[in-house]
């Protein structure tokens, strides 16, 4: 891959770049035959002065002084006083700045773009403090080979077609710790079982989309297991350089997983006191496998899992404990968990999802990880905490100190999706041994696709418009996104 600087040339000579002006220069509009040198940075500025552009030319031309409002067009921002003043498709998108553009992606891309958010100003969003959470693959030189990124920075990644497709453009969000390339364009990347199933395909949802005529842009986040107040952000400045490449008024939204919470809370201007409420910029919002009335999935298992996520192991998400039990010695390793322990509080974005089933589902004390059934340690302490129940292996505060302390779940649910978006809830539930995600304990107190209930992912609570809602029998949670029949109904619902 090889950076794409040409849209960074200057207009004009003797011009440079400012610092701090909140504007993004991807490239410069161009200027018509006998145009003033000014015409292109003051024509149609909205602001209601007619013809206020400076080129004082006579000729007739768009910003000419005759009198004559802007371009004439009657399109937003062209001096009529009706327009904000920012022509789409002219490079510049405000509060947003344009870092740099690459022409070359692997995995279906076609091109990648890193922006760079200056305003609101985002506060920091840690990171867990070793490797596993630093951008990795094509993204981390999509992120100026900036391994912990900035909350403020954003990658895109573009579909084929993206600029000339013909449908509403889509937006994809993905879910934590998996960026779009595994999501939505190579399921197989990390080989067999990485997608759900043993064998993976190599083409996702991106290409779909895209031989649907569809433009699709993804996402690809900072912190890949982010708070969902800055993924929230994230995706409102997305949305902006979507209709600004694109001239779209509204953004299709496509979100997965913990992806969902977030984009939600974007749709239902669920923010912090720096943060952008709902700008009216999306059309449908499309959640795959969301945990919409919350989840409690992994306090349900015990702790055989932790040997995942404590050292050796490196997967990359948190531990319901704080200590882990190793012969007569407790070692603390609360920076995991997913509550803050005084260790660091590096994954408030999935506490943020969490919600209590025990009055609809209980407790199994098994599992199945895919390839069989077998009993759960801890299960009763892990999941209510050791003020109640003696943990063996490891010792946590439980599902409730955890909810009280993070949860957002009930305020996203009572803020609402506003009635003009268009929603749709994709679910999947699997009940077979052999649909199972193997290497990790699905879910099984309750129909589920493996992680999330299919209660929760298919409640229709705090839906303004309810598009529909579809539970696919036989898909776990990680087939969701490119299963032909998940596939097939997310395209026709945005076709409608």
């Amino acid at each position: 891959m090889r950076p794409h600087d040409s849209m960074l040339h200057l207009c004009k000579p003797g011009l440079g770049l400012g610092v701090g002006l909140g504007l993004a220069l991807l490239g410069c509009p161009a200027a018509g035959p006998d145009e003033g040198a000014d015409a292109t940075a003051e024509t149609g500025d909205g602001d209601g002065d007619p013809g206020d552009g400076d080129p004082g030319d006579g000729d007739g031309d768009p910003g000419d002084g005759d009198g004559d409002p802007g371009d004439g067009d009657g399109d937003p921002g062209d001096g009529d006083g009706d327009g904000d003043g920012d022509l789409c498709d002219d490079g510049v998108v405000p509060n947003l700045t344009f870092e740099l553009g690459y022409d070359q992606a692997e995995h279906g891309w076609v091109r990648a773009e890193r922006w760079v958010i200056d305003s609101p100003i985002i506060p920091d969003d840690p990171f867990f403090p070793d490797a596993r959470s630093e951008q990795t693959d094509q993204q981390l030189e999509f992120y100026g080979f900036e391994p912990n990124p900035s909350p403020a920075s954003f990658v895109l990644q573009f579909g084929p077609g993206w600029d000339t497709a013909s449908g509403n453009p889509v937006l994809l969000v993905h879910g934590a710790d998996d960026p779009p390339d595994r999501a939505w364009a190579n399921p197989g990347v990390d080989g067999p079982y990485g997608c759900g199933d043993m064998v993976c395909p190599s083409e996702g949802l991106m290409q779909g989309l895209a031989a649907a005529d569809i433009p699709v842009v993804a996402i690809a986040f900072p912190n890949k297991q982010g708070d969902n107040f800055m993924w929230a952000e994230q995706i409102h400045a997305a949305i902006q350089v979507i209709r600004e490449r694109t001239c779209a008024e509204q953004v299709d939204v496509i979100a997965w997983s913990k992806g969902t919470v977030a984009a939600r809370m974007y749709a239902s201007s669920v923010n912090e006191d720096w943060g952008t409420p709902y700008a009216d910029d999306v059309r449908k919002l499309v959640l795959i496998g969301g945990p919409n009335l919350g989840m409690d999935y992994g306090f349900r298992y015990g702790s055989g899992n932790n040997t995942t996520v404590w050292p050796p192991g490196m997967a990359h998400g948190p531990t319901v404990h704080h200590e882990q039990v190793v012969g007569f010695q407790t070692v603390d390793y609360s920076e995991h968990a997913i509550y803050d322990h005084g260790g660091g509080y590096y994954y408030r974005g999935q506490a943020q999802m969490l919600a209590s089933w025990i009055d609809t589902y209980d407790l199994t004390f098994t599992a199945n990880n895919g390839l069989g059934a077998y009993a759960t340690v801890d299960t009763l302490s892990t999941y209510y905490g050791e003020s109640m129940y003696q943990g063996t292996y490891a010792r946590g505060l439980g599902l409730d100190y955890a909810v009280a302390q993070g949860s957002l779940i009930e305020e996203i649910v009572d803020a609402g999706i506003p009635a003009s978006i268009q929603t749709y809830l994709l679910c999947g539930e699997v009940s077979e041994q052999a649909d199972y995600i193997v290497g990790i304990p699905n879910e099984i107190s309750g129909p589920s696709d493996g992680v999330v209930f299919v209660q929760s992912c298919a409640a229709p609570d705090g839906l303004g418009q309810i598009g529909d809602i579809e539970v696919l029998d036989g898909i776990n949670h990680l087939e969701l996104g490119f299963e032909t029949l998940a596939q097939d109904t997310i395209i026709g619902w945005l076709a409608r």
